[in-house]
Protein backbone atom coordinates (compact mmCIF):
# COMPACT_ATOMS: atom_id res chain seq x y z
CA UNK A 1 0.00 0.00 0.00
CA UNK A 2 1.12 3.36 -0.61
CA UNK A 3 0.92 6.56 1.48
CA UNK A 4 1.26 10.29 0.73
CA UNK A 5 1.94 12.85 2.93
CA UNK A 6 -0.01 16.12 2.47
CA UNK A 7 0.89 19.39 4.18
CA UNK A 8 -1.92 21.68 4.61
CA UNK A 9 -2.17 25.07 7.08
CA UNK A 10 -0.49 23.13 9.66
CA UNK A 11 -1.73 19.84 9.75
CA UNK A 12 -0.22 16.88 7.93
CA UNK A 13 -2.95 14.17 6.52
CA UNK A 14 -1.95 10.69 5.68
CA UNK A 15 -3.98 8.70 3.22
CA UNK A 16 -3.68 5.71 1.06
CA UNK A 17 -4.34 4.90 -2.62
CA UNK A 18 -7.07 2.86 -3.48
CA UNK A 19 -8.67 2.32 -6.77
CA UNK A 20 -12.33 3.72 -5.29
CA UNK A 21 -12.58 7.40 -5.07
CA UNK A 22 -13.25 8.64 -1.21
CA UNK A 23 -14.73 11.51 0.20
CA UNK A 24 -12.87 13.77 2.51
CA UNK A 25 -15.92 12.83 4.99
CA UNK A 26 -14.92 9.26 4.47
CA UNK A 27 -11.65 9.41 4.98
CA UNK A 28 -12.54 12.17 8.17
CA UNK A 29 -14.54 10.10 10.24
CA UNK A 30 -12.19 7.17 9.81
CA UNK A 31 -8.64 8.75 10.49
CA UNK A 32 -9.11 12.46 11.52
CA UNK A 33 -12.51 12.23 13.51
CA UNK A 34 -10.45 13.37 16.82
CA UNK A 35 -10.42 16.83 15.55
CA UNK A 36 -14.02 17.35 16.77
CA UNK A 37 -14.03 14.99 19.80
CA UNK A 38 -15.75 16.75 22.25
CA UNK A 39 -16.06 19.76 20.03
CA UNK A 40 -19.74 21.96 19.25
CA UNK A 41 -19.87 21.58 15.84
CA UNK A 42 -21.39 23.78 13.15
CA UNK A 43 -22.23 21.93 9.45
CA UNK A 44 -22.46 23.42 6.38
CA UNK A 45 -24.11 21.07 4.35
CA UNK A 46 -26.77 20.24 2.16
CA UNK A 47 -28.09 16.88 0.14
CA UNK A 48 -25.18 16.38 -1.40
CA UNK A 49 -22.97 15.93 1.96
CA UNK A 50 -23.33 12.08 1.98
CA UNK A 51 -20.56 9.54 2.65
CA UNK A 52 -19.64 6.89 -0.35
CA UNK A 53 -21.64 4.21 1.27
CA UNK A 54 -25.16 7.07 1.42
CA UNK A 55 -25.14 8.13 5.13
CA UNK A 56 -25.34 12.19 5.38
CA UNK A 57 -23.02 13.23 7.23
CA UNK A 58 -25.39 14.66 9.88
CA UNK A 59 -26.64 11.37 10.49
CA UNK A 60 -23.20 9.93 10.35
CA UNK A 61 -21.93 12.42 13.39
CA UNK A 62 -25.66 12.23 15.23
CA UNK A 63 -24.08 8.02 15.64
CA UNK A 64 -21.16 9.41 16.84
CA UNK A 65 -22.83 11.43 19.67
CA UNK A 66 -21.12 14.64 18.40
CA UNK A 67 -22.69 17.74 19.52
CA UNK A 68 -23.75 19.29 16.32
CA UNK A 69 -25.32 23.26 17.29
CA UNK A 70 -26.62 24.17 14.02
CA UNK A 71 -26.78 23.73 10.55
CA UNK A 72 -25.70 26.00 7.74
CA UNK A 73 -27.44 25.49 4.27
CA UNK A 74 -26.54 26.85 0.50
CA UNK A 75 -28.44 28.58 -2.18
CA UNK A 76 -30.99 25.92 -3.44
CA UNK A 77 -31.44 25.03 0.58
CA UNK A 78 -30.68 22.18 2.70
CA UNK A 79 -31.92 19.88 0.90
CA UNK A 80 -31.61 21.27 -3.02
CA UNK A 81 -34.98 21.83 -3.68
CA UNK A 82 -34.95 25.62 -3.69
CA UNK A 83 -34.79 26.96 -7.49
CA UNK A 84 -32.00 29.00 -8.28
CA UNK A 85 -31.45 32.64 -6.83
CA UNK A 86 -34.52 32.18 -4.87
CA UNK A 87 -33.72 33.62 -1.25
CA UNK A 88 -33.55 30.68 1.29
CA UNK A 89 -35.06 31.14 5.28
CA UNK A 90 -34.38 29.93 8.26
CA UNK A 91 -35.75 26.96 9.45
CA UNK A 92 -35.83 24.37 12.13
CA UNK A 93 -34.97 20.65 10.38
CA UNK A 94 -37.90 18.74 11.30
CA UNK A 95 -35.70 15.31 11.52
CA UNK A 96 -33.40 16.54 13.78
CA UNK A 97 -34.87 19.33 15.39
CA UNK A 98 -31.39 21.60 14.90
CA UNK A 99 -31.70 24.89 13.85
CA UNK A 100 -31.02 25.67 9.98
CA UNK A 101 -29.31 29.04 9.27
CA UNK A 102 -29.46 30.21 6.02
CA UNK A 103 -26.39 31.41 4.19
CA UNK A 104 -29.00 32.46 0.76
CA UNK A 105 -30.86 34.65 2.54
CA UNK A 106 -30.62 37.99 4.54
CA UNK A 107 -27.05 36.99 4.49
CA UNK A 108 -24.17 35.59 2.50
CA UNK A 109 -22.13 35.38 5.89
CA UNK A 110 -23.10 33.96 8.92
CA UNK A 111 -23.16 36.31 11.73
CA UNK A 112 -21.98 35.80 15.13
CA UNK A 113 -25.31 35.12 16.98
CA UNK A 114 -25.46 32.08 14.24
CA UNK A 115 -22.33 30.97 15.30
CA UNK A 116 -22.80 31.30 18.99
CA UNK A 117 -21.28 28.21 21.01
CA UNK A 118 -19.77 26.84 18.01
CA UNK A 119 -15.79 25.83 18.11
CA UNK A 120 -15.91 24.36 14.62
CA UNK A 121 -17.58 24.57 11.64
CA UNK A 122 -17.08 21.67 8.93
CA UNK A 123 -18.32 22.30 5.08
CA UNK A 124 -19.18 19.55 2.95
CA UNK A 125 -20.91 20.41 -0.14
CA UNK A 126 -20.37 19.09 -3.78
CA UNK A 127 -18.86 21.49 -6.13
CA UNK A 128 -19.33 21.77 -9.73
CA UNK A 129 -16.21 23.40 -10.98
CA UNK A 130 -17.41 26.53 -11.94
CA UNK A 131 -16.39 29.99 -10.58
CA UNK A 132 -19.80 31.21 -10.06
CA UNK A 133 -21.83 28.08 -8.67
CA UNK A 134 -22.59 29.81 -5.85
CA UNK A 135 -21.00 27.24 -3.09
CA UNK A 136 -17.60 28.49 -3.40
CA UNK A 137 -18.62 31.85 -2.66
CA UNK A 138 -20.43 30.35 0.51
CA UNK A 139 -17.19 28.67 1.83
CA UNK A 140 -15.52 31.74 1.44
CA UNK A 141 -18.09 33.71 3.81
CA UNK A 142 -17.96 30.72 5.91
CA UNK A 143 -14.13 31.00 6.48
CA UNK A 144 -14.20 34.59 6.69
CA UNK A 145 -16.93 34.45 10.00
CA UNK A 146 -15.05 31.83 11.36
CA UNK A 147 -11.54 33.50 11.06
CA UNK A 148 -13.85 36.46 13.16
CA UNK A 149 -15.30 34.81 15.50
CA UNK A 150 -12.07 32.44 16.65
CA UNK A 151 -13.55 28.80 15.09
CA UNK A 152 -11.71 26.21 13.35
CA UNK A 153 -12.68 25.81 9.73
CA UNK A 154 -12.41 22.47 8.41
CA UNK A 155 -13.40 21.19 5.00
CA UNK A 156 -14.06 18.42 3.81
CA UNK A 157 -13.08 17.72 0.27
CA UNK A 158 -15.28 16.32 -2.49
CA UNK A 159 -14.13 15.82 -6.71
CA UNK A 160 -14.19 18.47 -9.11
CA UNK A 161 -16.58 16.68 -11.41
CA UNK A 162 -15.28 18.07 -14.62
CA UNK A 163 -11.49 17.21 -13.94
CA UNK A 164 -8.76 19.02 -12.19
CA UNK A 165 -6.68 19.29 -15.44
CA UNK A 166 -8.52 22.34 -17.30
CA UNK A 167 -8.97 25.63 -16.28
CA UNK A 168 -10.40 28.17 -18.84
CA UNK A 169 -12.06 31.17 -18.99
CA UNK A 170 -10.98 34.94 -17.23
CA UNK A 171 -10.53 35.55 -14.21
CA UNK A 172 -12.51 37.41 -11.91
CA UNK A 173 -12.08 41.16 -11.43
CA UNK A 174 -12.00 42.06 -7.90
CA UNK A 175 -14.38 44.96 -8.73
CA UNK A 176 -16.51 42.58 -10.07
CA UNK A 177 -17.09 40.75 -6.63
CA UNK A 178 -20.62 39.54 -6.35
CA UNK A 179 -22.88 36.67 -4.65
CA UNK A 180 -21.98 34.83 -8.25
CA UNK A 181 -18.11 35.63 -7.83
CA UNK A 182 -15.52 36.12 -4.71
CA UNK A 183 -12.34 34.20 -5.43
CA UNK A 184 -9.89 35.85 -8.11
CA UNK A 185 -10.28 32.57 -10.68
CA UNK A 186 -11.32 31.40 -14.08
CA UNK A 187 -14.67 30.83 -14.87
CA UNK A 188 -13.85 26.71 -15.09
CA UNK A 189 -10.85 26.92 -12.10
CA UNK A 190 -9.91 23.07 -12.39
CA UNK A 191 -9.86 22.95 -8.51
CA UNK A 192 -11.55 21.14 -6.06
CA UNK A 193 -12.60 23.33 -3.05
CA UNK A 194 -10.21 22.16 -0.35
CA UNK A 195 -7.63 23.56 -2.74
CA UNK A 196 -9.65 26.74 -3.69
CA UNK A 197 -9.59 26.95 0.73
CA UNK A 198 -5.94 26.73 0.30
CA UNK A 199 -5.08 28.60 -2.06
CA UNK A 200 -7.76 31.62 -0.22
CA UNK A 201 -5.61 31.86 2.54
CA UNK A 202 -2.15 31.37 0.88
CA UNK A 203 -2.88 34.47 -1.71
CA UNK A 204 -4.78 36.25 1.66
CA UNK A 205 -8.37 36.55 -0.73
CA UNK A 206 -10.67 36.08 2.20
CA UNK A 207 -9.61 39.21 4.11
CA UNK A 208 -5.37 40.59 4.24
CA UNK A 209 -3.78 39.19 7.18
CA UNK A 210 -7.13 37.31 9.06
CA UNK A 211 -5.26 34.35 10.91
CA UNK A 212 -7.92 31.22 9.25
CA UNK A 213 -7.38 27.48 11.01
CA UNK A 214 -8.19 26.22 7.95
CA UNK A 215 -7.92 22.19 7.72
CA UNK A 216 -8.63 20.31 4.35
CA UNK A 217 -9.48 16.75 4.68
CA UNK A 218 -8.34 15.31 1.07
CA UNK A 219 -10.08 12.49 -0.63
CA UNK A 220 -8.54 9.26 -1.18
CA UNK A 221 -7.88 7.92 -5.09
CA UNK A 222 -9.11 10.62 -6.79
CA UNK A 223 -7.06 11.85 -10.11
CA UNK A 224 -6.75 15.36 -11.15
CA UNK A 225 -7.69 13.76 -14.94
CA UNK A 226 -11.45 12.29 -13.47
CA UNK A 227 -14.71 13.49 -14.26
CA UNK A 228 -17.23 12.54 -11.40
CA UNK A 229 -18.49 9.20 -13.67
CA UNK A 230 -14.74 7.62 -13.35
CA UNK A 231 -15.23 8.10 -9.81
CA UNK A 232 -17.34 5.44 -9.24
CA UNK A 233 -19.08 6.98 -7.17
CA UNK A 234 -23.21 7.66 -7.12
CA UNK A 235 -23.86 11.73 -8.76
CA UNK A 236 -26.37 13.16 -6.35
CA UNK A 237 -27.86 16.71 -8.35
CA UNK A 238 -25.81 19.82 -6.28
CA UNK A 239 -28.84 21.70 -7.71
CA UNK A 240 -32.31 21.15 -9.44
CA UNK A 241 -31.23 22.10 -12.53
CA UNK A 242 -27.35 20.21 -12.78
CA UNK A 243 -29.12 16.89 -13.08
CA UNK A 244 -26.16 15.04 -14.82
CA UNK A 245 -22.27 15.46 -15.32
CA UNK A 246 -23.31 16.44 -19.18
CA UNK A 247 -25.15 19.04 -17.89
CA UNK A 248 -21.86 20.36 -15.72
CA UNK A 249 -19.64 19.91 -18.46
CA UNK A 250 -21.72 22.36 -20.55
CA UNK A 251 -22.10 24.62 -17.27
CA UNK A 252 -19.37 27.03 -17.15
CA UNK A 253 -20.02 28.22 -20.74
CA UNK A 254 -23.70 27.70 -20.87
CA UNK A 255 -24.55 29.79 -17.33
CA UNK A 256 -23.58 32.92 -19.23
CA UNK A 257 -27.11 32.78 -21.01
CA UNK A 258 -28.66 33.45 -18.19
CA UNK A 259 -27.39 36.93 -18.63
CA UNK A 260 -29.10 37.19 -21.95
CA UNK A 261 -32.52 36.77 -23.02
CA UNK A 262 -31.74 33.37 -24.48
CA UNK A 263 -33.23 30.47 -22.51
CA UNK A 264 -30.66 28.57 -20.98
CA UNK A 265 -32.81 25.67 -20.76
CA UNK A 266 -34.53 25.64 -17.31
CA UNK A 267 -37.84 23.84 -17.53
CA UNK A 268 -36.71 21.34 -20.17
CA UNK A 269 -35.26 17.90 -19.79
CA UNK A 270 -31.64 19.26 -20.27
CA UNK A 271 -31.38 22.48 -18.43
CA UNK A 272 -28.06 24.58 -20.08
CA UNK A 273 -27.49 21.69 -22.94
CA UNK A 274 -30.79 23.26 -24.55
CA UNK A 275 -30.28 26.87 -25.24
CA UNK A 276 -32.77 29.05 -27.05
CA UNK A 277 -35.67 31.53 -27.94
CA UNK A 278 -38.74 31.94 -29.39
CA UNK A 279 -36.85 34.74 -31.94
CA UNK A 280 -33.78 32.01 -32.99
CA UNK A 281 -33.97 29.63 -36.33
CA UNK A 282 -32.20 26.81 -34.85
CA UNK A 283 -31.48 25.07 -37.68
CA UNK A 284 -29.75 28.10 -39.22
CA UNK A 285 -27.96 28.59 -35.93
CA UNK A 286 -26.58 25.07 -35.78
CA UNK A 287 -25.15 25.32 -39.30
CA UNK A 288 -23.36 28.06 -38.58
CA UNK A 289 -21.92 27.16 -35.73
CA UNK A 290 -20.99 23.85 -37.19
CA UNK A 291 -19.56 25.54 -39.57
CA UNK A 292 -17.01 26.70 -37.05
CA UNK A 293 -15.61 22.95 -36.23
CA UNK A 294 -15.22 23.41 -32.69
CA UNK A 295 -13.51 20.55 -30.77
CA UNK A 296 -15.45 18.26 -29.17
CA UNK A 297 -19.08 19.19 -30.03
CA UNK A 298 -21.88 19.11 -32.39
CA UNK A 299 -24.53 21.85 -32.34
CA UNK A 300 -28.23 20.21 -33.22
CA UNK A 301 -30.96 22.37 -33.92
CA UNK A 302 -34.05 21.89 -31.24
CA UNK A 303 -37.59 22.54 -30.39
CA UNK A 304 -38.31 23.02 -26.50
CA UNK A 305 -40.99 24.57 -24.27
CA UNK A 306 -40.21 25.79 -20.65
CA UNK A 307 -42.51 24.21 -18.42
CA UNK A 308 -42.25 25.83 -15.04
CA UNK A 309 -41.98 23.87 -11.88
CA UNK A 310 -41.82 24.88 -8.64
CA UNK A 311 -38.40 23.10 -7.85
CA UNK A 312 -36.08 23.43 -11.11
CA UNK A 313 -37.68 26.19 -13.02
CA UNK A 314 -40.45 28.36 -10.91
CA UNK A 315 -40.19 31.03 -13.54
CA UNK A 316 -38.35 29.74 -16.67
CA UNK A 317 -37.76 32.30 -19.66
CA UNK A 318 -40.79 32.21 -22.04
CA UNK A 319 -42.65 29.66 -20.03
CA UNK A 320 -45.46 27.48 -22.29
CA UNK A 321 -43.85 29.12 -25.53
CA UNK A 322 -41.93 27.27 -28.42
CA UNK A 323 -38.72 27.76 -28.46
CA UNK A 324 -36.12 27.32 -31.12
CA UNK A 325 -32.56 26.82 -30.49
CA UNK A 326 -29.50 24.28 -30.51
CA UNK A 327 -28.72 20.93 -28.28
CA UNK A 328 -25.19 20.95 -27.28
CA UNK A 329 -24.14 17.61 -28.35
CA UNK A 330 -20.81 16.96 -26.56
CA UNK A 331 -18.87 14.30 -28.60
CA UNK A 332 -15.35 14.58 -26.96
CA UNK A 333 -15.52 16.15 -23.78
CA UNK A 334 -11.57 16.19 -23.28
CA UNK A 335 -11.95 18.27 -26.27
CA UNK A 336 -14.59 20.67 -25.41
CA UNK A 337 -14.05 24.08 -23.90
CA UNK A 338 -17.42 25.10 -22.83
CA UNK A 339 -16.44 28.92 -22.53
CA UNK A 340 -14.68 29.99 -25.30
CA UNK A 341 -17.38 27.63 -27.38
CA UNK A 342 -20.34 29.53 -25.74
CA UNK A 343 -18.59 33.05 -26.65
CA UNK A 344 -18.59 31.90 -29.98
CA UNK A 345 -21.69 30.97 -29.79
CA UNK A 346 -22.93 34.23 -28.77
CA UNK A 347 -21.16 36.24 -31.57
CA UNK A 348 -22.61 33.89 -34.11
CA UNK A 349 -26.52 35.18 -32.04
CA UNK A 350 -25.53 38.26 -32.44
CA UNK A 351 -24.89 38.64 -35.61
CA UNK A 352 -27.78 36.31 -37.00
CA UNK A 353 -30.55 38.08 -34.91
CA UNK A 354 -28.58 41.78 -34.19
CA UNK A 355 -31.99 43.38 -33.14
CA UNK A 356 -33.43 40.68 -31.18
CA UNK A 357 -30.65 39.70 -28.80
CA UNK A 358 -30.61 41.24 -25.18
CA UNK A 359 -28.07 41.35 -22.47
CA UNK A 360 -28.59 42.05 -18.81
CA UNK A 361 -25.03 43.76 -18.85
CA UNK A 362 -24.20 44.40 -15.23
CA UNK A 363 -25.07 40.59 -14.31
CA UNK A 364 -23.09 39.21 -17.59
CA UNK A 365 -20.38 41.14 -16.42
CA UNK A 366 -20.00 39.59 -13.17
CA UNK A 367 -20.94 36.13 -14.61
CA UNK A 368 -18.08 36.45 -16.82
CA UNK A 369 -16.14 38.11 -14.71
CA UNK A 370 -14.28 40.88 -16.54
CA UNK A 371 -15.95 43.37 -18.60
CA UNK A 372 -13.86 42.93 -21.04
CA UNK A 373 -15.40 39.89 -22.78
CA UNK A 374 -18.49 41.59 -23.70
CA UNK A 375 -15.91 43.89 -25.47
CA UNK A 376 -14.36 41.40 -27.06
CA UNK A 377 -17.33 39.93 -28.20
CA UNK A 378 -18.29 43.32 -30.45
CA UNK A 379 -15.19 44.21 -32.09
CA UNK A 380 -14.11 42.86 -35.82
CA UNK A 381 -12.07 39.87 -35.80
CA UNK A 382 -14.31 38.47 -33.27
CA UNK A 383 -13.09 35.34 -33.22
CA UNK A 384 -9.07 35.48 -32.87
CA UNK A 385 -10.11 38.26 -30.22
CA UNK A 386 -12.15 35.73 -27.78
CA UNK A 387 -9.35 33.28 -28.75
CA UNK A 388 -6.55 35.78 -27.22
CA UNK A 389 -8.19 36.96 -24.39
CA UNK A 390 -10.08 33.21 -23.40
CA UNK A 391 -5.82 32.86 -22.70
CA UNK A 392 -5.25 35.86 -20.81
CA UNK A 393 -3.76 35.31 -17.20
CA UNK A 394 -4.66 31.79 -17.23
CA UNK A 395 -0.88 30.22 -17.18
CA UNK A 396 0.27 32.43 -14.40
CA UNK A 397 -2.87 31.80 -12.27
CA UNK A 398 -2.33 27.42 -13.04
CA UNK A 399 1.97 28.37 -12.21
CA UNK A 400 0.70 30.05 -8.55
CA UNK A 401 -2.03 27.36 -8.05
CA UNK A 402 0.70 24.66 -8.25
CA UNK A 403 1.54 24.67 -4.69
CA UNK A 404 -1.76 24.52 -3.54
CA UNK A 405 -2.62 21.52 -5.19
CA UNK A 406 -3.47 18.69 -3.00
CA UNK A 407 -3.69 15.76 -6.09
CA UNK A 408 -1.37 14.81 -8.15
CA UNK A 409 -1.30 16.15 -11.52
CA UNK A 410 -1.45 13.01 -13.70
CA UNK A 411 -2.50 13.97 -17.21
Amino acid sequence: MTFLFIYLSGNVLLYSQHSKVRYGADVFFEKYFEKISGKRVGVICNHTSLLSNGVHIVDSLQKRNVNIVALFSPEHGIRGRVPAGIKVQDQTDSITGLKIFSLYGKTLKPTPDMLQGIEVLLFDLQDVGARFYTYNVTMAYAMQAAAENKIRFIVLDRPNPINGVDVEGPLLDVDLKSAVGFFPIPIRHGLTLGEIAQMAVGENWIEKNIQIDLTVIPMENWKRKMYFDETKLSWVSPSPNMKTVSTAVVYPGNCLFEATNISEGRGTEKPFEYIGAPWINGKLLAKKLNDLKLNGVRFEPIEFTPTPDSISAANPKYANRKCSGIYFNILDRQKYRPVESVLFVIQIIQKLFPDSLKYNRNFFDKLAGDKKVFENLNIKNGRKAVEKFHKVGIKDFKKNAQKYLIYADNR
